[in-house]
């Protein structure tokens, strides 16, 4: 059964055929990110606009986050979860190619560490965060990158560091390790270890693919939630 937020047409109607006009930069990031508004027919919306162009070279992650952005929301939908707000890849936005995602609207205030500790109702959804964030191989999960909608909806954003083929998580949300995974999450993982759907793969390297086979197989061995067995796999900073 799905758990998470049901794509709607109008959503990916502006996101894929609206014209993207940049209202301006957003700093909190290493990379260069912009609010944006989407218009198609007379309807808008905001979006996040993280082009190429302006990612800052790595040497761990090979150029075009924005593919790694699109993955992760693929992922999340093949799974049923929507914990990633739809997102989509644009060759003709004003920058250049880039990912473009749906704006979360909510209290940006809030992040994982005060849902944790204030919300107890959204902790099944940040435990399936966590386990998300395994099988991508999220390396940059700040307490930040976790918001809830005006709907209540728990939302992950910020996933261009994700699915190398090294294992690299780094996370804030350690409080459920260790935790038993609940039947129904192993149950929709489990066609990963096997296949990963073609929207996912056909934006990773193949090694990065059967890495992520790799750990689906593993969480499938355990059933539990990841463990940090270092005390080091955090991101910087937490929030």
């Amino acid at each position: 059964m799905r758990m998470g937020h049901a794509v709607s047409a109008r959503e990916l109607t502006l996101l894929t055929d609206g014209r993207v006009e940049l209202l301006g930069r957003i700093m909190s990031g290493s990379n260069a990110t912009f609010l944006a508004e989407v218009s198609c027919e007379g309807d808008s919306a905001w979006a996040v606009y993280k082009p190429e162009a302006g990612e800052r070279p790595l040497v761990d992650f090979d150029a075009g986050l924005y593919r790694r952005e699109c993955a992760a929301f693929h992922l999340s939908e093949a799974l049923g979860w929507g914990l990633v707000p739809p997102t989509v890849v644009r060759t003709d936005a004003p920058l250049g190619v880039g990912s473009l995602q749906w704006f979360i609207e909510g209290d940006h205030q809030e992040h994982y560490f005060t849902l944790y500790a204030d919300a107890p109702e959204t902790h099944d959804d940040l435990a399936r965060m966590a386990l998300f964030d395994y099988v991508a191989n999220n390396t940059d999960r700040k307490s930040g990158h976790v918001l809830r909608g005006t709907d209540g909806r728990i939302w992950g954003i910020d996933h261009g560091l994700c699915f190398s083929a090294a294992f690299k998580l780094r996370t804030v949300i350690w409080d459920f390790a260790g935790d038993p995974i609940p039947d129904h999450l192993l149950e929709d993982i489990r066609p990963l270890a096997g296949a990963v759907p073609a929207e996912v793969a056909g934006l990773l390297h193949p090694a990065e693919v059967a890495a992520l086979q790799r750990r689906v197989q593993h969480l499938l061995r355990d059933m539990v939630l990841p463990v940090d067995h270092t005390g080091m796999r955090y991101p910087w900073p937490l929030v």
